[in-house]
């Protein structure tokens, strides 16, 4: 009898039929990394960072606690055995207020230059750094490792115009720049207030914006109106009173026996200082050699 075919197969062989599901492949693990003393690790001299938000602190301080250190610190090693940060200073800060004993780290050796270089890029890719400490962190570049602004821009990946544009905040006064890296003031602000030639101005017009919660536009509009003010023309002074110069022209005179013209030295609206002269009249040679013989110049033989 021929073998019947389809029909009539159990379930077991219908489930053997059916194509083997590929295997679900395990998830990569983590790399572990090493662990080191929180005490034996140092700040980085060359960090840009210098304002520390204190609740954003205290925030992280709260989900270290929690959770730990989740992201590695980038340190290298000192001579001393001990490690220098380059980058995550409020993660480490985090965990000591947090009573961590060690906290993970990548451990990179790193010159001075190269040291700056990651700590300066690292903050700027997470945005973590005021334009103030930016601009800090390029004039570094530039002073102590001579880099060029282009040269800075391509390290950073930042436009040259952006480059320049921070390095020019920090002719500004230092309460400007207080202002600008408290987040008082925006760069925006300090765009306009660098069209201001005098430092005291600069201040001026600073202090009043924050004052007055100004927008840029707001402080744009104030600054224009300020300068359509006329100002008062200064004008230039004698250093010495007038009666004192009289009173020295008359002594001059009867000491002389002759006139005498007495011009006192000035100081212009500019600050800057103008000569002053005295004029003593003769009327022959006689009458000089005379004059000459009062002041005490001997004839030359």
């Amino acid at each position: 009898m021929a073998t019947k075919h389809g029909l009539g197969r159990g379930l077991n062989a219908l489930i053997r039929d059916t194509p083997a599901q590929p295997a679900v492949a395990p998830e990569p693990v983590k790399p572990a990394y090493p662990a080191v003393d929180v005490t034996a690790i140092r700040p980085n001299p060359f960090q840009p960072r210098r304002v520390f938000v204190k609740e954003a602190l205290e925030e992280l301080v709260e989900s270290v606690r929690s959770h730990g250190v989740l992201e590695p610190l980038l340190v290298r090693p000192l001579e001393d055995g001990g490690y220098e940060l380059i980058a995550g200073e409020r993660r480490w800060r985090a965990a000591q207020q947090a009573g961590l004993k060690k906290v993970p780290v990548v451990i990179k050796e790193a010159g001075d230059h190269e040291a700056l270089e990651l700590a300066l890029i690292e903050n700027l890719q997470r945005s973590d750094l005021n334009v103030i400490e930016e601009a800090e962190g390029y004039k570094v570049l530039a002073g102590k490792f001579n880099l060029t602004q282009d040269e800075i821009s391509q390290r950073v990946n930042k436009a040259r115009a952006s480059v320049a544009n921070a390095l020019r905040l920090l002719s500004l006064p230092l309460e400007v720049r207080r202002f600008i890296s408290e987040g008082l003031l925006s760069a925006g602000h300090a765009k306009v207030l660098l069209g201001l030639a005098v430092e005291a101005e600069q201040c001026k017009f600073a202090e009043r914006t924050v004052k007055d919660g100004l927008s840029v536009r707001d402080l744009e509009r104030m600054v224009e109106h300020a300068r359509r003010i006329p100002r008062k023309r200064r004008e230039s002074r004698d250093d010495i009173p007038a009666i004192h110069v009289q009173d020295l022209t008359d002594r001059l005179h009867q000491h002389l026996g002759t006139s005498v013209h007495v011009q006192p030295c000035r100081t212009l609206p500019n600050g800057r200082k103008v000569k002053g002269s005295i004029q003593i009249d003769f009327y022959s040679n006689d009458d000089l050699d005379r004059i000459l013989d009062v002041l005490g110049v001997a004839e030359k033989p």
